[in-house]
């Protein structure tokens, strides 16, 4: 069985490393062969350059496909795989059209795996971890009040005054501050259309806390069920969003103003332009240190007290291993691989996995690439 790993961009080098080092048998796919090579070229020449219909000649039944491209790919390489009854792994969002070859996936035998990333993705393993801890508590009482939170961001190790660096183009941050967000307060849906009208304070139980401004993003609800809620339970707050330095919401309100006021090509090309000069402005320099800050927390309430309260909380950044972002995003999408070929993840079309001796595994090998890791009990 091989794995078919597609894309060799700055989050992808750690995981696929890990891999080779560790002896599978990995045909490396880029767009650009030279940069694959300059990646991984020490650890291997099986480096060809990617062409969906020459990786379809060569793919095989029970292999992986990783795709670490953008995600107009996903989708036709999960199809691809599905017809080769081979597996699939991404890092990113299950979009509707990945979705909806959940029954398709399931008839081949094909694992479709996604979110496993850092944020989709060990956000969600410590989701996991604290929803069946809560669960097996004395604690647990299903007339309780429940309140979680799952807040995540890259941010830089020195602050600057803009107060945000990239690693790579700054269009991605951009577009995403135009898209609404849905997430619950106070018993009831909150739909945000900007992500600016929805900052508020949060304090991270770091050794040393801190605090940073968040807001919710995407739609928050359907994690709900991802994480298993019970219908029944009461939830008083639902919320994944974005972690950011303290100061970023002034340093970035023209930015904000402008932003409002863009639409048609003209605005999508004024886009651009800002991004360009975002980059050349604030772009990390080689070498310079990126941190990424992941707090999510889960409490219980009986009469308007706590009676259960866990945060899990990671502190990381750059260091002689690489960039934070580049391991926490492909490492763990080298566990799922492996999870994958050991048939540990079942068929169809699945976020990062619910199993706790899955859950578990994995947390521990996050706990070796991020320089602080742990479970607060706020009540203990």
């Amino acid at each position: 069985m091989t794995i078919h790993w597609c894309g060799t961009g700055l989050s992808a080098i750690p995981g696929l490393r890990r891999l080779l080092e560790a002896g599978h048998e990995i045909t490396v796919w880029n767009r650009t062969t030279d940069k694959a090579r300059e990646a991984v070229g020490d650890l291997t020449d099986k480096i060809k350059a990617f062409d969906i219909d020459t990786l379809g000649a060569e793919l095989a039944k029970g292999d992986v496909v990783v795709s670490m491209l953008p995600g107009d790919w996903h989708v036709p390489l999960a199809e691809l795989c599905i017809s080769k009854e081979a597996h699939f792994v991404s890092s990113s969002y299950i979009a509707p059209e990945m979705k909806a070859l959940d029954d398709k996936a399931r008839a081949a035998g094909v694992a479709c795996v996604n979110e496993v990333g850092l944020d989709p993705g060990i956000d969600h393993l410590m989701a996991h971890a604290l929803i069946a801890d809560y669960r097996a508590s004395k604690a647990y009482d299903a007339g309780n009040t429940l309140s979680f939170i799952s807040y995540c961001g890259g941010i830089p190790k020195e602050p600057n005054p803009f107060r945000y660096k990239f690693s790579w183009s700054p269009l991605g941050v951009l577009k995403a501050l135009r898209s609404p967000s849905r997430s619950i307060r106070d018993f009831a849906p909150l739909d945000v259309a900007r992500p600016w009208d929805a900052i508020s304070s949060y304090d991270a139980p770091l050794p040393t806390p801190e605090s940073f401004e968040v807001y919710p993003n995407r739609d928050s609800i359907p994690f709900m069920k991802d994480y298993k809620f019970d219908p029944n339970w009461s939830v008083k707050e639902f919320v994944r969003g974005t972690l950011r330095l303290n100061g970023w919401t002034e340093a970035w309100d023209h930015v904000f103003k402008e932003i409002e006021t863009l639409s048609g090509p003209e605005g999508e090309a004024r886009l651009k332009d800002m991004s360009d000069q975002f980059w050349d402005e604030n772009a990390y320099d080689e070498g310079e240190a990126d941190r990424v800050v992941l707090c999510v927390g889960l409490t219980a309430e009986k009469d308007g007290a706590e009676v259960w309260h866990k945060t899990y909380v990671m502190d990381a950044w750059g260091d002689d291993r690489g960039t934070a972002m580049s391991r926490l995003v492909s490492i763990p999408v080298s566990l799922a691989v492996e999870s994958v070929l050991n048939r540990e993840i079942p068929a169809g079309v699945s976020a990062a996995p619910s199993d706790p001796k899955l859950f578990t595994r994995w947390l521990g090998e996050i706990d070796t690439l991020a320089q602080h890791l742990e479970i607060v009990d706020h009540l203990a």
